[in-house]
């Protein structure tokens, strides 16, 4: 099917994307910029970009004739106030720009919306949706609650407030009720969607199997990092103290803490759970979905779930362009060196750890290894099995790797000595450049202070480590 595919740079379309080319869709991707889209090189073969603005009716004339589906994943906490206007105008330029095309069916996901007082945010999905009913083809509203998956906004920030803030004092506003959706479930619930007869001119709310506080959701976060946390709401803070708030502790813009705040304030508890049985699809509880996005570098679900079909696929997708380390709520140290020799120096990456060392300052490696033993750790006494050969899933002294492709010239490590969060350590040859990541995700106030206190030895440790794998 050839199915166009808005909102592909946005959190959940990227994530689509690849879920519909694995499944044998041909995508039409829309982008305002082409410069800001990017995508695995493996699958350039299965796509076609266009630089569209939908609030430009005359730039939609690029959009393909034989369009057969389409996602209308386009939503908007745009700093500007008269956001809710210009989602209606998108809406209704979409809606006029496909009525002369081949489309068989239209998804729009969108939030909950069951309560008669909505946030302006609520309140403008329920306007999109109208907009886009009014169209030729049959469309399905999918309405969506929280989801959880990493790099979501509000599952970002539920992970900024609870490793960050032993003791939260809270607004109210965490005692209201919603149910989240992981999303493995979501990116299901939109490809068996399409082109499902028993859903059209239909809108379904999709969540998970549990109803939970905003509280909830943040302890049973903590529970998953076991960390303790302590949690007070008091009902003094206005909806302009709290964005401040949230503004303050989380990384967020203030701009997106308001809309959130006001939205948070409205229950997100779905009507029933009809579509899941339509499509046979079992929801995964909160605490499962937690443990597929805490996982160590799957930022997708490619590596956890496809990596078995990728094997034999004839899409012959590289594995590699879908190993992500995380980004946010992470520390990291990137440095990059000029090559004197490609072969020479993927030659001594491949021999690094062991017997060999870490090619600088040796002696401190050793102290770390010597300290992760007194704390019950590997440290060095795993070495390594052979000398210049590695495979996925072989231990390099206190780290594991998590992938190695000595002809594309990258090695990632995952640690596995005693620490207070997750590390990665990241070598990747990039043209006549060899790029060097060290990644810290931290747990707590702890793994906050704990980089802190590392961190000026990185400077000499790696910087030294980079210049002898270059030489």
């Amino acid at each position: 099917m050839k199915i166009l595919l808005t909102g592909a740079t946005g959190y959940i379309g990227k994530r689509l994307l690849l879920e519909l080319i694995y499944h044998g869709h041909h995508i039409v991707c829309t982008v305002r910029d082409k410069n800001r889209f990017s995508a695995p090189t493996s699958i350039l073969d299965k796509i076609e970009v266009i630089e569209v603005d939908f609030l430009d009716f005359k730039s939609l004339g690029k959009i393909p004739q034989d369009i057969e589906g389409a996602y209308y994943l386009m939503h908007s906490m745009s700093n500007t106030h008269d956001y809710e206007n210009l989602e209606k105008q998108s809406a209704i330029h979409f809606r006029e720009i496909m009525k002369n095309k081949d489309l068989k069916h239209v998804v729009y996901l969108s939030g909950i919306t069951n309560e008669d007082s909505l946030s302006a945010h609520l309140s403008s999905r329920r306007t999109v949706e109208h907009e886009l009913s009014l169209g030729s083809y049959p469309l399905t509203t999918l309405r969506a609650g929280i989801i959880i998956g990493s790099g979501s906004a509000s599952f970002e920030i539920i992970r900024d407030l609870v490793e960050k803030l032993p003791l939260m004092i809270t607004p109210k506003w965490l005692n209201t009720k919603c149910q989240p959706i992981g999303v493995d479930n979501v990116l299901d619930c939109l490809v068996k969607t399409l082109g499902n007869e028993k859903t059209y001119d239909k809108n379904f709310d999709i969540g998970g199997p549990e109803v939970m506080t905003y509280k909830e959701i943040l302890l049973g976060f903590a529970k998953a990092r076991n960390l303790k946390r302590f949690i007070f709401t008091v009902p003094i803070m206005t909806p302009k103290l709290s964005s401040y708030w949230l503004y303050f502790v989380t990384s967020t813009s203030f701009k997106l803490a308001s809309a959130l705040v006001s939205s948070m304030k409205v229950e997100v508890v779905c009507r029933d759970l009809e579509l899941l049985k339509i499509i046979n699809i079992e929801p995964i509880k909160y605490q499962e979905a937690l443990k597929r996005t805490l996982s160590e570098i799957v930022e997708n679900r490619i590596v956890s779930s496809w990596k078995d079909s990728l094997i034999s696929s004839a899409f012959n997708l590289n594995i590699s362009e879908f190993l992500q380390v995380p980004i946010f709520g992470c520390f990291q140290d990137k440095r990059s060196n000029k090559i004197s020799h490609k072969q020479e120096c993927v030659d001594r990456i491949w021999r690094i750890g062991g017997q060999r060392g870490w090619y600088y300052a040796n002696v401190l490696w050793k102290l770390r290894g010597f300290i992760d033993k007194l704390f019950g750790g590997v440290g060095l006494r795993r070495g390594r099995t052979q000398e210049d050969i590695l495979h996925v899933g072989d231990a390099i002294d206190f780290w594991r790797v998590l992938y190695a492709d000595k002809e594309e010239g990258r090695l990632l490590l995952f640690a596995e000595m005693k620490l207070p969060g997750e590390a990665w350590l990241e070598f990747k040859v990039k043209g006549t450049y060899l790029e060097q990541t060290a990644t810290f995700r931290p747990k707590g106030v702890w793994g906050r202070l704990y980089w802190y206190a590392v961190f000026p030895f990185h400077g000499f440790l790696f910087k030294g480590m980079l210049n002898n794998l270059t030489k």
